[in-house]
C-alpha cells in the first residue's frame, strides 16, 4: 500500500511520517515514534489501555486513524510530566499503589488527565463514569480512587496556597 507523509505534533513536538493510510494512531506511536507507554489490550476500544489526549479529548488510538490526528494536538504518557517532574497523578499512582503490573497505567492515567483539566473537583460519581470505559484485571480498583483523590488534592494545593499568599500580602 502506497505511503502518505503526515505530520503529527506529539507531545509538543512535530513528527513527519510517513504512514499507510489505514495506519492507526496506536501503531505509529509506538512503532514510528518510539513512545511505547500506550499499551494494546483490545483493537476495539473497550479497555482503555491505549488512551491519549488528542486536543485535550481522551481517546483510544487503537481504533483512531493516525492520519485524521493531522494538525490536532497528541499527548501520550510520556508527554505528561510537568518540568521534568511527575505529574500530581503519576506521584499518586505511585505513592498509593494505584497499579500493579502497570499495563493499564498509561490509559488510566491519560482519563484521569482529561477529566481534570475539564473539570478539576469531580465528585467521586464523575470519576467512576470518567474511568468506566478503562479495565484493570490486577486491581480491585480502590487503590486507583485513593491516588486520583490525592492527585485531585495535590493540584488544589499549590491554587490554595498561592490564593493565600496573595490574601495576606492584601
Amino acid at each position: 500500500m502506497k505511503k502518505e507523509l503526515i505530520e503529527l505534533r506529539v507531545n509538543g513536538r512535530s513528527h513527519e511520517v510517513a504512514i499507510e493510510p489505514s495506519a492507526l494512531l496506536l501503531d505509529v506511536l509506538r512503532q514510528e515514534l518510539q513512545l511505547t507507554g500506550s499499551k494494546r489490550g483490545c483493537d476495539d476500544s473497550s479497555c482503555g489501555a491505549c488512551t491519549v489526549l488528542v486536543d485535550g479529548v481522551a481517546m483510544m488510538a487503537c481504533t483512531l486513524l493516525a492520519a485524521s490526528c493531522e494538525g490536532q494536538d497528541i499527548t501520550t504518557v510520556e508527554g505528561v510530566s510537568e518540568h521534568g517532574s511527575l505529574a500530581a497523578i503519576q506521584k499518586a499512582y505511585g505513592d498509593w499503589g494505584g497499579s500493579q503490573c502497570g499495563y493499564c497505567t498509561p490509559g488510566f492515567i491519560m482519563t484521569v488527565k482529561a477529566l481534570l483539566a475539564e473539570n478539576p473537583d469531580p465528585s467521586e460519581a464523575e470519576v467512576r463514569a470518567a474511568l468506566s470505559s478503562n479495565l484493570c484485571r490486577c486491581t480491585g480498583y480502590s487503590q486507583m480512587y485513593e491516588a486520583i483523590r490525592a492527585a485531585i488534592a495535590a493540584e488544589r494545593k499549590p491554587s490554595t496556597l498561592l490564593e493565600e499568599t496573595k490574601a495576606s500580602r492584601s
